[in-house]
């Protein structure tokens, strides 16, 4: 068994900052993580930084930002984010740096407690005993396991009074579905891509999570590798785009190739970071996601394939399918995969991008409230400033009731976008409730509802969040106490001495 200071579960760009921040600090920290590369989506195809207020931007959040444009020679935000590589670079030169023993291939198998305390986290590749055990993983599993309360997925309008909060309204609007596409094939079957069964009443909780997907990085450059058909592809599973293309064209629209996928050469060296946009997208929309969070190994090692081969189908499928527009297809045909990322999992990104899983219920609960109505939190320890940003949650169909029969239709439900003025996020939010665990810190599934984890969910915030968790572990592991009673106005000073921005 090892026995560390401090243990950390999760090599997210917010366990990263949390290993390097204790690390730094003096103590022996070990970072676990269940696959094979460091950063998570900041390395794993999210390119493009999603900061909201650069005001609120501190700490190693900022410090990152630094690192990216000193490997470029530029200034500061010159570029929208790093190179996938670039990125997972600089964080593992920080960890070496810093001494963090860094284990990979280490997914946890259980978790062994003591009392209100972890004792040690299981995994293939051993057992690690801690002081102070950080779980920054986008799912939540070391948190779980220990017996930590958490929700997933939207909640009812009345649990806490959110107008955001439930099921949503089917609106128009640029992610959805436009009007009258049949969701039937000739014989009555429910077509690939839409999800069966009704809706819940709007506003009602249902469980459902935004939707996962693949941020796949792409480039114009000579030696790119172009979209292929894959061994598996399914013609039939794609007739709901067909169907699109062909509504748009008795329409009289033609989508730009740029505003299906997000070819925009935001990155460094005339890449991009392909996105999804509209109503069929790199997100899978059918419901699958809604399963991950609380799934075994086995399971979400389906549900992952089944995402990854839907962005390598879809990006085939635009570039090669008769009924998408030729100027689609020409524009996809100068873009491939570039040959110099993602060389060990077939130039596709490491990272499902995991919007959002398990979020505690910590000693603090954050919800849409604090967010909208800038609520003061006197032990703040980041700053956050992204718009509520739910991305759909499903597309399944409806009936329209038009004279003289009613009309089958797909529709795509979720997506949300309101802007929020820069708020304060207590370290209550990282800690859990005192009865449970009195020896872990979660900066990534935080506690929070639904709609306000929709914002708080940026990248930035999980490094400055990682960054509050692993001086709060140092402090917590230095001292014996349990995590709920760290200095907090010590754990402040401390931050805002190394840049962290606290209010405005």
């Amino acid at each position: 068994m090892r026995q560390a200071e401090v243990v950390v579960y999760g090599a997210t760009s917010g366990g990263v900052c949390a290993a390097v921040a204790a690390a730094r600090r003096g103590l022996d920290t070990v970072l676990l993580e269940p696959g094979r590369h460091v950063g998570g989506m900041t390395s794993g195809g999210l390119g493009y930084t999603d900061i909201g207020d650069v005001r609120v931007l501190g700490g190693m959040a900022a410090e990152f930002r630094q690192a990216v444009a000193d490997a470029y020679g530029v200034a500061p935000g010159h570029y929208a984010g790093p190179e996938p590589h670039v990125a997972e670079r600089i964080f593992s030169s920080w960890l070496e740096r810093a001494g963090v023993e860094v284990v990979f291939d280490a997914p946890l198998r259980t978790v062994v407690t003591s009392g209100d305390r972890i004792f040690s986290a299981v995994t293939r590749q051993g057992d690690y005993a801690g002081g102070v055990f950080v779980d920054a993983s986008y799912e939540g599993d070391l948190m779980a396991a220990a017996g930590v309360g958490y929700r997933v997925g939207r909640e009812d309008r009345s649990l806490h009074g959110e107008r955001f909060a439930g099921r949503r309204e089917v609106m128009p609007g640029m992610h959805n579905f436009p009007p009258y596409i049949s969701p039937f094939r000739d014989d009555g079957t429910l077509l690939p891509q839409v999800a069966d069964g009704p809706m819940a009443e709007v506003g009602e909780g249902d469980g459902g999570v935004m939707s996962y997907g693949y941020r796949v990085c792409m480039t114009t450059a000579p030696g790119r590798i172009p979209f292929e058909r894959r061994p598996g592809y399914d013609d039939d599973h794609w007739e709901l785009g067909r169907r699109l293309f062909r509504h748009w064209r008795e329409q009289g629209y033609e989508p730009r190739a740029g505003r299906l996928v997000g070819l925009e050469p935001n990155l460094p060296n005339g890449k991009c970071d392909g996105n999804s946009l509209g109503p069929f997208s790199l997100s899978v929309l059918d419901r699958s996601a809604w399963a991950y969070p609380d799934a075994g190994p086995e399971e979400r090692e389906r549900i992952r394939l089944h995402h990854l081969h839907h962005a390598q189908d879809l990006l085939y499928f635009l570039s090669h399918d008769p009924e998408v527009p030729a100027s689609v297809r020409a524009e996809l045909s100068r873009w491939g995969l570039p040959p110099d990322e993602f060389a060990d999992t077939g130039h596709l990104p490491h990272q499902l991008y995991v919007r959002e899983a398990r979020r505690m219920l910590g000693e603090v609960h954050l919800t849409e409230h604090d967010l909208v109505e800038g609520r003061r939190h006197a032990d703040a320890v980041a700053m956050g400033s992204y718009h509520l940003d739910i991305r759909e949650v499903q597309r399944t169909w409806r009936w329209v009731y038009e004279h003289p029969d009613p009309i089958p239709m797909v529709v795509t439900e979720g997506y949300l976008s309101v802007g929020v003025a820069p708020y304060q996020i207590p370290y209550r939010a990282l800690v859990p409730r005192r009865e449970e665990c009195a020896n872990l810190l979660v900066p990534v599934c935080v506690s929070a509802s639904h709609v306000a984890f929709s914002s708080i969910r940026m990248e930035v915030q999980y490094q400055m969040l990682g960054h509050a968790a692993g001086l709060a572990a140092a402090q917590a592991a230095g001292s014996g106490k349990a995590v709920q009673d760290v200095d907090v106005a010590a754990l402040q000073e401390e931050l805002v001495a190394a840049g962290q921005v606290l209010s405005l």
